[in-house]
């Protein structure tokens, strides 16, 4: 059967620029034009998916065929929220449904999906950030009015303790010891409230990830396997190279810590590659491409669910003496770079997903 074609095409620079999957259903329901966005969706080419049934391609936990009909009837669009959507070779995704007749040819009908999990994250991106301002001013104060006493507790602690018998010693150890501790922490207080804008430069992305790998490798997760997964054609993002660093050490640490905490998993794998379907607003109002993709993977037990959705605010920590800073310091330096990061984790498998850009063109030509 040919497949229908619409005669008024969408205007191809708009179809092409759709940040979200986007199909034209012909009046038999077959597939007639599918965007980019679509594509990576679907897991298939434009050209193979014409004709096909909407419906055989995509699995919708809604009555489509009757949406469809009602859209085409009564000429208006219409929206389903928080349905289920699945191509059979990924997990259900939760997604916004808009179908919404062609206005030339109401038997056309455009249906976009709008994944939750890239809303809902985004809006996430959001609270965080605004969290993390909340918090710095805390982290300051802190570190400022805590730390320099500390130093004179421990020192005294030292002191008593070297005219102290053997059998009491121990507790003037103790003390130096819980002071350094509360030191350590404050430094990442400190870390944490740091408010200078990042040093940023032409990054190469694996030059990065192989610094913290080698890191790791000496220390943390030396009785891990590390694997890489690189594509080496990836271009170099704009970004400090000290902090991009920092940000894939501690996505490691966080991983090789979880497995250790529950006694499994035994492979970290580092994976990179290219996708154009990511766009948020930039900082001059205008969307902004985040096409380098970095996730680190680990097969731990996952996040527990009950912090799963506020895993990168601060002060949330699934370790039992945690802090809860490593994550909202990584969200932290992401977010200063005009990058995304976002989590999807289940029992056995635990992804950290960094999206960050490319050089802007004006610094390339300046370079």
């Amino acid at each position: 059967m040919t497949p229908y074609r619409t005669p008024y095409p969408v205007p191809g620079v708009v179809w092409a620029s759709l940040p979200l999957p986007a199909l034209l259903i012909g009046p038999d329901n077959r597939i007639a034009e599918v965007n980019p966005a679509g594509e990576i969706f679907l897991n298939a080419s434009s050209r193979s998916l014409m004709g096909q049934p909407a419906f055989d391609r995509l699995a919708i936990d809604a009555p489509m065929d009757e949406a469809l009909a009602r859209a085409r009837v009564n000429q208006s669009p219409l929206f389903i929220n928080d349905v289920d959507v699945t191509t059979g070779e990924r997990a259900p995704v939760q997604c916004n449904i808009q179908v919404a007749p062609m206005h030339d040819n109401a038997e056309v009908i455009l249906l976009i999906i709008s994944p939750r999990d890239i809303a809902d994250r985004l809006g996430r991106a959001m609270q965080v950030k605004s969290a993390a301002k909340s918090a710095i001013g805390m982290a300051e104060m802190l570190a400022h009015e805590i730390k320099n006493p500390l130093a004179g507790i421990s020192g005294a602690a030292q002191l008593i303790g070297m005219n102290l018998p053997p059998e009491d010693r121990e507790l003037a150890d103790l003390i130096v010891e819980e002071t350094r501790r509360i030191v350590k922490l404050l430094e990442q207080v400190e870390q944490f409230g740091n408010l200078r804008p990042p040093e940023r430069r032409p990054v190469n992305i694996h030059d990065a990830l192989d610094r913290a790998r080698k890191s790791a490798m000496v220390g943390f997760a030396a009785h891990m396997q590390i694997v890489e997964d690189y594509d080496p054609s990836l271009p170099p993002t704009y970004a400090d190279p000290d902090q991009l660093m920092q940000v894939f050490l501690n996505l490691i640490k966080n991983a090789a810590e979880a497995c250790q905490r529950a006694g499994e998993g035994t492979t970290i794998r580092l994976h990179t590659f290219y996708d154009l379907s990511l766009r948020i607003r930039g900082r001059d109002g205008r969307p902004a491409a985040l096409p380098l993709q970095i996730e680190i993977i680990d097969d731990g037990p996952g996040i527990p669910p009950e912090i799963a959705a506020d895993i990168f605010e601060p002060f949330v920590s699934g370790r039992e003496n945690g802090t809860g800073l490593g994550l909202a310091l990584v969200s932290k330096i992401i977010s200063d770079h005009e990058g995304w990061i976002s989590v999807d984790s289940v029992p056995g498998r635990t992804v950290f997903r960094v999206s960050l850009p490319m050089v802007p063109k004006e610094k390339k030509e300046k370079a």
